[in-house]
């Protein structure tokens, strides 16, 4: 082979080699760990959906998507590197601020925090329970449990710890209990007992619902990722609330005891409650954060005695990955 051919060849291989591996480099996702709050069900349709119809691939996202529960601490993984992204909570991450760690809300799924009150069918709203019997779980009295006795002028007198087991409930028609929308009301359901369910937020309770939460070195590190993550996320939820069934088969495959009626209830009660698209996500887009909300969390929990003032608050939100996206329902 003649020497200059056969160095115009070397040179063609050479740059087929380099094109090879500059294409590889931009068609390699970005990995991101995301850890769910509880077992697999309705309220995590959306990250679901994202996954099962390949927004996350499409945004060039390898998304893992790992469940929470009882035994998983999402905050310690978090903060040890093994999750990139958690499903949060408003008090959760100012608590965290109060103790150093730099977490931070991206965005929100839910604009309202899903905890509220199961009464039985004789009750007519939030303030009608000073007769009643509340039923408050141990981490209610670290949350909602003083803005709603200081809201309505309720006494410790009238709580009994709730033990997760609805059958006092069911025997005494002087009981009302915390409950989540779309566990307890359709376990009622189920037993043929008529409830109502009063979502606290509707009367003021201010903290976000199943947010979207990293740290700071990790959005600082990697915006585009995060950015990319969130738009996604929004994306799964708005295809989730028209076309769950994609969602649904990874739900039941993640958590096998999750009932389809169970799922379709929790999309009702979500749609009914309109913990998506309502509130300020109606004219700004889902997933939307504002400081007005955020600081209305910390106002609260400094009034309660909940945080120490001198949190900054400021510092454990950022609207800047939903402030422009404008998606609506």
């Amino acid at each position: 082979m003649p020497m200059k051919l056969a160095k115009s060849l070397v040179t063609l291989l050479a740059a087929a080699a380099l094109g090879a591996a500059w294409s590889s480099a931009a068609l390699a996702a970005d990995k991101v760990t995301f850890i769910t709050s509880w077992f697999a069900q309705a309220e995590h349709g959306g990250f679901y959906q994202a996954k099962a119809i390949g927004l996350y691939d499409k945004a060039g996202l390898d998304v893992t998507i790992k469940m929470g529960g009882p035994q998983v601490n999402g905050f310690q993984l978090l903060l040890a590197g093994e999750a990139d992204v958690m499903m949060g909570y408003d008090f959760q991450v100012l608590k965290g601020l109060e103790q150093g760690f730099p977490l931070v809300t991206v965005a929100t799924t839910f604009q309202y925090d899903l905890q509220g009150m199961m009464t039985h069918d004789d009750v007519a709203s939030l303030g009608d329970l000073k007769d009643k019997t509340i039923l408050v779980a141990t981490p209610g009295r670290t949350s909602w449990w003083p803005w709603l006795k200081a809201k309505y002028n309720y006494t410790e007198e009238q709580t009994k710890p709730y033990t997760f087991n609805l059958q006092p409930f069911f025997a005494d028609k002087n009981t009302a209990q915390q409950s989540y929308p779309s566990s307890e009301p359709f376990q009622a359901l189920k037993q043929g007992v008529p409830v109502k369910f009063f979502l606290f937020a509707k009367d003021g309770y201010p903290p976000y619902g199943t947010t979207m939460v990293t740290t700071r070195p990790f959005v600082e590190k990697n915006p585009d990722v995060v950015a990319r993550f969130v738009k996604a996320s929004l994306e799964g939820w708005k295809s989730y609330m028209s076309d769950p069934a994609p969602a649904n088969a990874l739900i039941k495959a993640d958590n096998p005891k999750m009932a389809d009626d169970q799922i379709a209830f929790g999309i009702e009660q979500m749609k009914k409650l309109k913990v998506l698209d309502g509130g300020d996500a109606a004219t700004m887009g889902i997933g939307i954060i504002t400081a007005e909300r955020w600081k209305a969390t910390y106002d609260y929990m400094v009034g309660a005695g909940l945080l120490k003032p001198e949190v900054d608050w400021k510092a454990g939100f950022t609207d800047r990955f939903v402030k422009d996206l404008k998606l609506s329902m």
